[in-house]
């Protein structure tokens, strides 16, 4: 069966924040939260309670994989859980992108909003 990326479309912000943070590498749950924010100046914040429940409705989901590698222990601390994006969680963010891109089209047609 064909993997269908629109199936879990819309996502909600912190659903597709999470995705993106991992677009560039692993990371384990803090540095997504903090990568959020320093990517949106602050303007988006993820809490911590939304950021597990996320990551484990996207690891069931295949969207997301915990890593099965670890840095040195001497530089990391051992409970921490790294993830990746998987191709499915790459495909759902490039779909939930093109989603938003049209969205925003749609309305700056419909407020005949111009760009800067």
């Amino acid at each position: 069966m064909r993997f269908n990326a629109s199936t879990f479309l819309p996502l909600t912000p912190a659903e597709f924040q999470v995705l993106v943070a991992l677009a560039d590498g692993e990371k384990h749950g803090y540095a997504i939260i903090k990568e959020v924010a320093r990517r949106t100046n602050g303007k988006v914040k993820i809490r911590t309670g939304t950021l597990y429940t996320v990551i484990k409705r996207f690891v069931e989901d295949d969207l997301i994989v915990e890593s099965a590698a670890r840095p040195d222990p001497a530089l990391d601390d051992e409970r921490r859980r790294y993830y990746r994006l998987s191709e499915r969680g790459r495909a759902v963010a490039v779909a939930e992108a093109d989603r938003l891109t049209e969205t925003l089209a749609q309305a700056r047609t419909k407020l005949a909003i111009r760009r800067a």
